[in-house]
C-alpha cells in the first residue's frame, strides 16, 4: 500500500473529521483521481514528437496514455479534425497515491524557483491544477536523452465539495501552497 495512503488512512482522515465536525467517515474529502495531461501541438511539425511525449508520459505515470485527437479543425493552429493534439492518462489506486507522493516531496524541491503554488488554481469543486514547465523535475526522465524540455499538466480530482475543504485536505498533506496571509 502506497505511503501517504496509509497516512490518510491512519492520521489525516481522523484529524480532518475532528476539526471540521464531519459525523460520517464518508463525508472525509479524499482523492479521487489525477489526470495527467500533455498537448502535443509540435507533432503538427515533427513526426516523432507524439513518439517522445507518450515514452514520457508513460514513464512518469506508469501506465500508457491515450492519444487525444482533434474533435474539429481549427485553421489558426493548423489542426485539423481527427489529428493527434495530446496525450492523457488518468491515474487512480496506488499509482495515484505514488504519484502524488512523488510530486509532493521529489518534483516540487527539485524545480527550479520554486516558491509555492497559487491557491487560486481551485476549480470550485475541490478540485487542484497544477502546471509544470519543465519534465525533467521528474526522477524517471534523464535530462540526457530528451529531445526537447516539455511541460505537463496534471489535475488531482477530489471529492470535496468545495475549495475550502480541498485546500484542506492538500494542506494535511504538505501541499507547497504559497503562504499569504489574506486568502483561506
Amino acid at each position: 500500500m502506497a505511503r501517504l495512503r496509509d497516512e490518510y488512512n491512519n492520521r489525516i482522515r481522523k484529524e480532518l473529521m475532528k476539526e471540521y465536525g464531519y459525523k460520517n467517515i464518508m463525508e472525509v474529502p479524499t482523492l479521487k483521481k489525477i489526470v495527467i495531461n500533455v498537448g502535443a501541438g509540435a507533432s503538427i511539425a515533427e513526426s516523432e514528437a507524439l513518439e517522445d511525449i507518450v515514452q514520457m508520459v508513460t514513464l512518469i505515470a506508469g501506465q500508457k496514455p491515450v492519444v487525444n485527437k482533434a474533435r474539429k479543425a481549427v485553421s489558426a493552429f493548423k489542426v485539423r479534425e481527427g489529428m493527434d493534439i495530446g496525450v492523457s492518462v488518468i491515474l487512480r489506486g496506488n499509482r495515484m497515491w505514488e504519484f502524488f507522493d512523488k510530486v509532493i516531496n521529489i518534483v516540487f524541491p527539485r524545480t527550479k524557483d520554486f516558491r509555492g503554488l497559487d491557491v487560486s488554481a481551485f476549480d470550485g469543486s475541490g478540485n487542484y491544477s497544477v502546471g509544470i514547465e519543465d519534465q525533467t523535475v521528474f526522477p524517471e526522465i534523464d535530462a540526457n536523452n530528451i529531445r526537447k524540455v516539455r511541460s505537463l499538466q496534471f489535475t488531482i480530482v477530489t471529492n470535496a465539495k468545495d475549495d475550502k475543504s480541498g485546500k484542506a485536505l492538500l494542506d494535511k498533506f504538505g501541499f507547497p501552497f504559497k503562504k499569504d496571509v489574506n486568502r483561506g
